[in-house]
């Protein structure tokens, strides 16, 4: 017994075994012929529901494309090879894979793609962070593999993605504390007792430069004449790979006597807006000149060992800063000054909160920052102390101020206290 709706279309039939059968026909195959899905069950019953939530899935564009099965392990190791280190920054391909290696593929790799549920993806974040991930680390693995399954249900390898549907791991709201402006004068007065380098700290608590982008300046980007600064790359941290023709002994590549370097020296900033330009304080002028003059003395000591890349801030031979011992510098720097320890990125939070003070417009600030909408501005400006007595200045010069009257007859009511109608 077959019932059909047409040529193509789908079909139910009792089947010689005693099952009901359902085909559908969903489209073509890559070699050209009928793409057709089976169904079967118990009943006639049974089949039509089944064959109605594929033609639903089919209208819809949500069915799951035919091919081969994907694990989640296989699809992660595809789509981290081949779809997203080829087309994202090294350093956003770097957290894909510690992600997907570390903890995705161990805890859900097994899993079949289109069986993954919500229930599967909520229990691997909540192990994680039974044991010891931060909340962080849990929000950003869930992040990749949402971004991994967008892709295969761009390519119809899945109909819906589990990880959207996952709730996420709750992240600590943790406000920033930035530095006063009285801290901030501190850090340059010790910054200005380094040996070298000290404008550093300068570009980073004034203009709020990412570490990367502070690192990454060359002296062709800096107009001392004019006032300016480019930033237009961004310093990576250096990876490494052995070099030597026998076996040096060392673990890691980064130990080896003869190591060559397999990461790029610096990459184009972070996004279009972060490449801009920038004015310099005139105090700001004076002290990369001063700085200037310091790297040439550390160019004639070095004589023929000096690298000349035209780096900014350099080593003693003028080799370009490594992101680790830069941070290490910021730490010895809170010490020297007698502050708290905070995070490297914190000198950004502060450089933005101090344009919130000087009450800088929004459009001048983002320019500075290098954000590309102004919903950064929440996440970078906050209200210190020196801003709230400000405001609360501001707000009791407007509504106490002596009034007009109270200066004509100081004796109708107090002068300077709002009096109340009847």
């Amino acid at each position: 017994m077959t019932k059909r709706r047409g040529n193509g279309e789908s079909s139910i039939y009792e089947g010689a075994d005693g099952r009901w059968h359902g085909r559908v026909t969903v489209g073509t195959r890559d070699d050209g012929k009928p793409d057709r899905r089976h169904v079967t069950g118990k009943s006639e019953k049974i089949v039509k529901a089944k064959v109605r939530a594929i033609e639903r899935e089919r209208d819809g564009g949500t069915l799951r494309k035919a091919g081969e099965t994907w694990t989640v392990a296989t699809w992660l190791t595809h789509w981290l090879e081949n779809i997203a280190t080829p087309n994202v920054r090294e350093n956003t391909a770097s957290g894909y894979r510690v992600a997907v290696t570390v903890h995705l593929i161990p805890g859900l790799g097994a899993h079949r793609l289109e069986k993954l549920t919500p229930e599967h993806v909520e229990k691997l974040t909540r192990k994680m962070q039974e044991s010891g991930s931060k909340p962080a680390t849990a929000h950003q693995t869930l992040r990749t593999l949402r971004t991994a399954l967008n892709e295969a249900m761009r390519r119809g390898h899945l109909s819906r993605n589990p990880a959207r549907l996952a709730k996420a791991p709750r992240l600590d709201d943790t406000e920033v504390e930035p530095y006063s402006v009285e801290e901030v004068q501190r850090l340059l007065l010790a910054a200005a007792e380094l040996e070298r380098n000290g404008a550093r700290w300068a570009i980073a608590l004034a203009l709020g430069l990412r570490q990367g982008e502070a690192l990454g300046l060359q002296w062709e980007d800096v107009d001392l004449a004019v006032g300016t600064l480019f930033v237009r790359r961004s310093r990576l941290r250096p990876r490494w790979e052995h070099g030597c023709t026998k076996p040096c002994g060392r673990k890691y590549g980064g130990h080896c006597p003869d190591r060559k370097p397999i990461r790029a020296a610096t990459a184009d900033t972070k996004s279009r807006a972060g490449r801009r330009r920038i004015g310099l304080p005139d105090q700001l002028v004076s002290l990369l000149r001063q700085h200037q003059i310091a790297q040439q003395v550390d160019r004639r000591r070095a004589a023929q060992l000096w690298s000349d890349g035209g780096w900014v801030f350099a080593g003693p031979t003028g080799n370009p800063l490594n992101p680790r011992t830069d941070y290490d510098e910021w730490k010895r720097l809170l010490a020297t000054a007698g502050l708290r320890d905070a995070r490297l990125h914190d000198a950004r939070h502060t450089a933005a909160t101090v344009l919130l003070i000087l009450e800088i417009a929004e459009r001048a600030v983002m320019g500075i920052m290098g954000w590309s909408n102004s919903a950064m501005a929440k996440r970078y400006q906050h209200i210190t102390e020196q801003v709230r007595r400000d405001v609360a200045e501001k707000v009791g010069g407007l509504l106490w101020q002596p009034s007009a009257r109270d200066v004509d007859d100081p004796d109708d009511g107090a002068a300077g206290v709002p009096i109340q109608a009847n």
